[in-house]
């Protein structure tokens, strides 16, 4: 079956992206505008120096990103340090301090920033590569001295400009064949194709056919990553990845457009030009990620969603970043390193965060690699937040984590998710995450780490079996009626073999509760359920064997279990399973374990609801 799905999408892909595939979009001969050429043609800061001084949120960004710069001056270079097998660290810091140092420049004139910033170029032109066998290091590396050299053209002096040229072109676009990101559908693609492009558009004068051919390559792979927004624009990665790889296609686009004055169509692939609205409704209305896979719940200002605002004129779009704005205020914006970005398009587009326009629609769903469902009681802090995920295992940093939920009510976490792991501490004890050399996908240790198994997550085990690594699951149906909000999918697909059917629709009910429901259909095989429940609530407390009582910071939430057969309430710690798991510290699981019966078909209702104790209750969804 999911083999299928793929073929379907390579069909797709085909018909959709076949232009990028046939069209030679650059040639050697073609004339590019002089330095700068990156983002802001020559001159055009001046117009956003106006635009920035009109508006009071922008003054306060553009003030504390000055005072930012100032910082960095004031620190050591960076050396070739690495972590593990990764450069990635020192290349994100590099491109930090290269873009704002060379913004700051380009919105002020004071040369102490672009000296800064040569120094800091300099310094990584140097170093012996940049880590081509991780190429995420070697992409954003490369992308941060080609802002640097174009937008600080006229400033460098011409040994300075040969040796980050010959740094850009040697360590940079010439290790950028034979690579598996060409081939990639993830975020390696957009950061690796992103970076490389704006590589040979800094350095087109002095090596027109190479950097040609290298972008027209990028013209014609970036569209099997893009592909994943279709149909909806759900990231099959997650929120925190989504920023990753989106933020870099918004800027190979936007790169693209400067300079070539067309973006050839890119913004027209099915799903992308909707995902700005996937990034803001997959936010609590406390202002966290709903982190499946291996997302972390901590969430931020998005610079790249002033892009989306200066193409599509959405002011629903800027709603939660003026939330992230006030919640963590300016200054915690300073370790963006693409922060310039908001002030371009921004500022630039004449967006305000004064007034944002509240999203009209309180649910938001989409299909594709990783369906998801966000549905919330209203768009302020406090209210009720229902997240609901779906997909397979192929998808990027994906986990075992099909049917999982999130609950979010009174700024409680109720039901949460771990989110990932630290990558250097599993690859540096042995664990294998990410297959090659001929391991099957399926067969990876990944699977045995604790929070990717499928009992640390908010979805079912049956007869303690982990779900199926092979398996998906779609978004069967969902909607709003009379006051329900719901989603519901098939979920057999990673259960097979263990039993014939299970189907799980998750409801947000008149704004007040949620419930979660789940259809077994059974053979005459013995068949144990666990129920699972990550919680942020510090205190539980069973009051009959169906109910249970979750307390947290004076607030409660109360659960309780319709079923036609016997359950087993319990809690679990969060003692992780290997010595290499890291320390989970806070929380634990609620669970119930249920026999289901034999040659039978029979559901399980689990109502949570925050607050005061409701009996008065229904169920919404009708299987």
């Amino acid at each position: 079956m999911l083999l299928h799905k793929i073929t379907l999408s390579l069909l797709a892909l085909c018909l959709v992206c076949g232009v990028y595939a046939q069209t030679e979009h650059v040639t050697p001969s073609i004339s590019l505008p002089v330095h700068p050429r990156l983002l802001m043609l020559k001159g055009e800061e001046k117009a956003l120096v106006k635009k920035i001084k009109k508006d009071a949120y922008w003054k306060e960004i553009q003030a504390n990103l000055e005072a930012e710069c100032d910082t960095i001056i004031d620190l050591p270079v960076l050396t070739r340090q690495m972590t593990g097998r990764r450069l990635l660290g020192v290349s994100r810091e590099a491109l930090r301090r290269i873009f704002a140092l060379s913004y700051i420049y380009r919105t002020t004139g004071q040369k102490k920033y672009a000296q800064r910033a040569e120094r800091e170029m300099l310094t990584c032109a140097n170093f012996t590569d940049w880590n081509p066998s991780h190429f995420l290091d070697v992409g954003e590396m490369t992308l941060a001295l080609s802002i640097g050299y174009d937008w600080l053209y006229s400033y460098l002096s011409s040994a300075s400009r040969q040796i980050i040229r010959e740094a850009i072109i040697e360590k940079g676009i010439k290790q950028s064949f034979d690579k598996w990101y060409l081939e990639a559908t993830n975020n390696w693609n957009q950061v690796c194709n992103a970076g490389i492009t704006f590589g040979c558009l800094a350095t087109f004068e002095d090596c027109k056919e190479l950097a040609a051919e290298r972008i027209n390559t990028a013209f014609k792979t970036l569209p099997l990553a893009m592909r994943g927004y279709a149909p909806d624009g759900a990231y099959p990665e997650g929120p925190g990845y989504w920023s990753y790889g989106t933020s870099f296609n918004v800027l190979f686009i936007a790169a693209i457009e400067k300079a070539l004055g067309s973006d050839s169509g890119l913004c027209q692939t099915p799903g992308f030009m909707a995902t700005g609205m996937y990034k803001q409704a997959q936010l609590t209305p406390s202002g966290y990620n709903f982190n499946y896979s291996d997302n972390g719940h901590i969430a931020s200002f998005v610079p790249e969603i002033f892009w989306f605002y200066n193409k599509m004129k959405d002011p629903a779009l800027l709603y939660m970043q003026k939330y992230m704005y006030e919640k963590y205020g300016p200054k915690n914006m300073m370790k963006n390193r693409l922060l310039p970005l908001a002030l371009i398009y921004g500022a630039g587009s004449g967006a305000s965060l004064a007034n944002p326009e509240v999203p009209s629609s309180l649910m938001w769903t989409g299909k594709g690699p990783a369906p998801v469902a966000f549905m919330r009681s209203a768009w302020t802090p406090g209210a009720i937040y229902l997240g609901f995920k779906l997909g397979s295992t192929q998808a990027g940093h994906a986990h075992l984590d099909e049917g999982s939920f999130i609950l979010e009510a009174e700024g409680i976490r109720w039901a949460y998710d771990f989110g990932g792991e630290d990558y250097n501490r599993l690859e540096t004890r042995g664990v294998t995450l990410w297959g090659g050399g001929g391991q099957r996908w399926e067969m990876l240790q990944r699977w045995d780490v604790f929070r990717y198994r499928t009992q640390s997550h908010n979805t079912l085990a049956i007869n303690d079996k982990q779900m199926l690594v092979d398996g998906y699951t779609a978004l069967d149906d969902s909607g709003e009626k009379d006051g329900v909000m719901y989603a519901m999918s098939d979920l057999t697909p990673v259960y097979k073999h263990q039993i014939p059917s299970v189907k799980r629709a998750v409801s947000l009910v008149d704004g007040k509760y949620a419930v979660i429901q789940d259809l077994f259909t059974t053979n005459g095989q013995f068949t144990k359920i666990t129920w699972n429940m990550l919680t942020a609530a510090d205190k539980i407390t069973f009051t009959s064997d169906t109910t249970a009582l979750l307390e947290k910071d004076g607030k409660r939430l109360y659960m309780r279990v319709d079923a036609p057969m016997p359950v087993r309430m319990y809690v679990k710690d969060l003692t992780p399973t290997n010595t290499y798991d890291s320390p989970n510290p806070e929380g634990q699981f609620i669970r119930f374990d249920a026999d289901l019966k034999l040659n039978a078909s029979q559901e399980i209702k689990v109502y949570l609801m925050p607050g005061e104790d409701m009996n008065n209750v229904k169920a919404p969804y009708k299987f």
